[in-house]
């Protein structure tokens, strides 16, 4: 695929270690690093220094953390392409991830695509189960589906709903009010098991919460929230109700075609399957 037709982008606050072990992987499946703006929120670990030893595209440096949706923005208007990857830093990518990505959801007519994931310990052979798992799911999608993880948006999207809330507080709901947004215009987004990602789980959330002082069942941004989103709590609910029995129909479909899914957890050195 032509690296002129997308770009990455991903915020870092501290968690040096991640960002590094994220574009070390990159580089692994050769990557064009000159594709990637990296967004640092204020770190004030050596985040910046590491940032200066490798050639990416461009970096962006606030003075303080101004959340994810100012650093996703600043860093999808940066470098602008027709697909514009939306990631976290604490991934780790596999090869043929962005050719399968953005393949899929052309070939769906989907405008959102998300890839497969396996979240938890990296106590596993990430390169050789991934290399499994594209070829058993290649076919295999979640219509519908969708997160935050990491996202190829089209173009066309920031033309339809626009970009993510610019606002500090959100602390994380971002993600909540953009798949919001794409509900109501209809646009087409999916999960594809063709491209994987090994996801730790949200390192930068947690480290947040702990400066705070709050525990990793607290939630991290403003309660109340959910009123940004303008529904009825019936509405909320019977849309949450509706989203977990989806969950359950296509974890079940594809336990029955391929004994595993495309999200998987990774718990006591065992997969477990949502």
């Amino acid at each position: 695929m032509n690296p002129a037709r997308y770009a990455l982008t991903f915020a870092c606050y501290n968690q040096v270690e991640y960002t590094r072990q994220c574009i070390d992987s990159m580089v692994r499946h050769g990557m064009d690093l000159s594709r990637l703006i990296v967004v640092d929120n204020g770190s004030k670990d050596a985040t910046r220094e590491y940032l200066l030893t490798v050639p990416v595209g461009g970096r962006i440096y606030n003075d303080a953390n101004l959340g994810c949706g100012v650093a996703w923005n600043q860093g999808a208007l940066a470098l602008q392409a027709e697909w514009t990857i939306v990631m976290n830093n604490d991934v780790l990518v596999s090869a043929q991830w962005i050719e399968s990505l953005i393949g899929v959801a052309e070939q769906r007519g989907l405008k959102v695509i998300s890839p497969a994931l396996i979240e938890g310990m990296l106590d596993y052979d990430f390169e050789d189960f991934s290399s499994m798992a594209s070829k058993k799911m290649a076919n295999t999608a979640r219509i519908g589906g969708r997160h935050a993880v990491c996202l190829a948006v089209h173009k066309s999207v920031w033309m339809d709903v626009g970009y993510f809330q610019p606002v500090p507080k959100l602390l994380g709901y971002e993600d909540t009010l953009f798949f919001h947004e794409l509900e109501k215009a209809k646009i087409p987004v999916g999960i594809t098991g063709a491209s994987w990602l090994h996801h730790y789980g949200s390192v930068t959330q947690t480290a947040m919460k702990q400066e705070r002082g709050l525990s990793a069942k607290d939630g991290l941004g403003y309660r109340y929230n959910y009123k940004l989103l303008n529904q009825s709590w019936l509405a909320r609910k019977l849309a949450k109700s509706q989203r977990v029995a989806q969950q359950k129909q296509w974890r079940q479909e594809e336990l029955a075609a391929h004994a595993m899914t495309i999200h998987g957890l990774r718990e006591s050195g065992q997969f477990r399957w949502i």
